[in-house]
């Protein structure tokens, strides 16, 4: 029965277990699938921390007679924003992990797991890159005009310093913390593994960062040029959408050079490499995927009528 099919009487013979095991775009796409209408849960649970942004806008109407006032409401707010992303980004990061190695998970449960087990490194890195991100654009704005102004192109050094270091971090992003819910490593090494790998995986990096950065781009030409109305779907789509692609380039890489070096180095597989299905011996009954006969459509006749 397929999702969009509108012939809900007929079923075909199953999916055998060993039926070769997708790969590259085509499990993408089959886990977006399968997980779908979760992904739209789990971007709503991590949009409601971009609140404290929003409210910022509010205070700008509610504080316009009162410098101050707006002043203290934007720092506190921005303040909160800025300890709380890092940890709701390793919340989501808990799901979205479980999703890329095909591993049963609560979202509301997990998210919350993620949230609290990691807060401290989390609220750590989600601040700097709070900082790093105003940095960036504040050096966008600044030394192009001090370069016009001075007439000198030597200003223009600092800003490409600022906007290199906005790129490293944002590339170690996508491998921090996919790391840091997947293992129990300090926040030194931590931050070492997630440099030395957006340098490693120069690939995969700018694959997430090309596909990133358009998708946002069409989103915001839609928003703002198009269709207004696209901004409803933003507490739904495209948060947990990105994280999942960012995740699923990035993870594999983290297994190859972290994950399984450790299980390698103490004798033993990984995990999370592991079919946790059970074997022959265990099984109680018989998977039947790929060998069940199609069950046929009813024909439709006339029944006899009861009178």
């Amino acid at each position: 029965m397929g999702l969009f099919s509108k012939d809900y009487e007929s079923a075909g013979v199953g999916i055998s277990k060993n039926a070769p095991k997708k790969k590259g775009a085509a499990l993408f796409f089959d886990i977006v699938g399968r997980k779908f209408w979760k992904l739209l849960a789990l971007n709503f649970i991590y949009m409601l921390f971009f609140i404290p942004l929003m409210l910022i806008l509010v205070s700008v109407a509610v504080f316009r007679n009162s410098y101050e006032a707006f002043k203290i409401a934007f720092i506190v707010l921005l303040l909160v924003f800025a300890i709380f992303i890092g940890p709701a980004t390793a919340g989501m990061t808990k799901v979205i992990k479980a999703f890329v190695i095909e591993k049963h998970t609560f979202i509301w449960r997990d998210f919350w797991d993620g949230f609290r087990s990691n807060f401290k490194n989390a609220a750590i890195i989600g601040f700097i890159d709070c900082v790093i991100l105003a940095s960036a654009f504040s050096a966008l704005q600044v030394y192009p005009a001090l370069a016009i102004q001075t007439g000198s192109k030597a200003m223009y050094v600092p800003m490409v310093i600022t906007f290199s270091l906005f790129l490293i971090v944002i590339v170690m992003n996508y491998y921090f913390f996919p790391m840091m819910v997947a293992t129990t490593l300090s926040l030194k090494n931590l931050i070492k593994n997630s440099f030395a790998l957006s340098f490693v995986a120069l690939k995969q990096n700018f694959l997430i960062f090309i596909i990133s950065i358009l998708t946002l781009a069409l989103m915001g030409v839609l928003m703002f040029y198009v269709f207004p109305v696209f901004m409803l779907i933003l507490p739904f789509f495209p948060a947990a959408f990105l994280w999942l692609f960012t995740c699923f380039i990035s993870y594999p890489v983290i297994q190859k050079f972290v994950i399984n070096p450790y299980y390698t180095s103490i004798g033993e597989i990984n995990p999370e490499l592991i079919d946790n299905a059970p074997d022959e011996s265990e099984r109680i009954f018989e998977d039947m995927g790929g060998k069940e006969k199609p069950i046929e459509k009813r024909s439709k006749g006339k029944g006899k009528r009861i009178s």
